[in-house]
């Protein structure tokens, strides 16, 4: 017999007549998740909320693994908020260019400094108002801020937090942050959501991957994932008439 969880990703989650809903389908992600990577934590290395909020701008199009091989040298030559507030936006550029996107990434730079020296006093709000307000500031790197530095509630909706609920069956064909985010909240335990979103980058860079054919044949989800079910269900073949 199959299992539930079987049905689920090849019918869908939701609960009808016995079958998952979305938020069991989620509960069961987070426990095995939790179990294939016990520790888990933001892939940028900070020691400071600021230049944390300084990495997450430098992260958009770059990977995690660049921005901590750039970020050294920026804060070495600029120490503190006030002091990249006050460079000279081509230095900043100069420095930052090998993440991308330079030009606008050291214009934000410098414009979230200055205003989080100006209204902040230099320190990093806890409010996603607040976070939002500063230059180059979204949603992703308010949450990620809000749950890495103040141990709040967040759900950061990058890259693999999108495709990995999209395949999983979280959501269906929403590709948007905003609405990811919105769905996600309404299912996963606040408490869980910032590290399941890190637990979703832990599985999508190793396993769940952005090729076409990902790993499914080695992924703890592979019986509950919707994706999954699809691809073995396509595979099989067809029954002679």
């Amino acid at each position: 017999m199959k299992s539930m969880y079987a049905e689920a990703s090849l019918y869908g989650p939701l609960r009808k007549n016995g079958w998952m809903t979305k938020k069991d389908l989620a509960l069961e992600v987070i426990r095995r998740l939790k179990k294939e990577y016990p520790r888990t934590e933001c892939t940028l290395d900070y020691d400071d909320a600021w230049k944390l909020l300084v990495s997450v701008r430098l992260a958009a199009q770059c990977t995690d693994e660049r921005v901590n091989r750039i970020v050294p040298g920026l804060f070495a030559r600029f120490p503190d908020p006030k002091a990249l507030g006050d460079a000279d936006v081509n230095v900043i550029e100069e420095i930052v260019r090998p993440c991308g996107l330079g030009p606008s990434k050291a214009r934000d730079i410098k414009a979230c400094m200055q205003e989080l020296v100006t209204r902040f006093d230099g320190k990093v709000p806890d409010t996603m108002e607040e976070l939002l307000s500063l230059p180059g500031v979204g949603r992703k790197s308010a949450n990620l801020i809000l749950g890495d530095v103040f141990g709040q509630p967040a759900v950061v909706t990058d890259t693999h937090c999108i495709r990995l609920s999209n395949r999983i069956g979280l959501v269906k064909d929403e590709k948007d942050p905003a609405k990811v985010e919105a769905a996600l909240r309404k299912i996963v335990p606040p408490e869980e959501g910032n590290d399941l979103c890190h637990r979703f980058v832990d599985h999508g860079r190793a396993v769940c991957t952005a090729r076409t054919d990902p790993f499914c044949d080695k992924c703890v989800l592979k019986d509950i994932c919707a994706y999954a079910g699809k691809r073995k269900t396509a595979a099989k073949p067809s029954k002679k008439a």
